[in-house]
């Protein structure tokens, strides 16, 4: 079992950085791929970031990469996203989330979310 605790999520002005965290428990952090998804008003999830289990290998959204940037400390069992050049269309609740062993883009296949944190985008 893993709990998933999210954080750092506020109002920021379009070009400005956020980085959210997300803290896990357990003693096996390191055996789960970690992926960050985002949900706004009116639509689906959507996958936005995936980092591997070492962090040796990251997975972006089109739309994010270049902006975004995951990365995880397995000693601290926290995985984060650094967030660049936010524009109003990145507002949405953001959700992290762990899958056993590989990663993934979808949804569905991931074990365990956090609660999201909620990031606005101002223009």
């Amino acid at each position: 079992q893993v709990q998933l605790v999210e954080s750092g999520g506020r109002l920021v002005q379009a070009g400005g950085s956020l980085r959210l965290s997300c803290a896990a428990s357990g003693r096996t952090f390191s055996s789960y791929t970690m992926g960050w998804f985002r949900q706004a008003p009116g639509k689906e999830r959507e996958f936005v970031a995936a980092i591997s289990l070492s962090g040796s290998a990251t997975y972006y959204k089109d739309s994010v990469k270049g902006r975004f940037t995951i990365s995880r400390d397995n000693a601290k069992n926290t995985v984060y996203l650094q967030m660049g050049s936010l524009k109003p269309e990145d507002t949405a609740v953001y959700y992290c989330a762990a899958r056993k062993y590989l990663q993934s883009i979808v949804a569905s296949e991931y074990d365990y979310w956090g609660q999201g944190t909620q990031v606005t985008v101002s223009s």
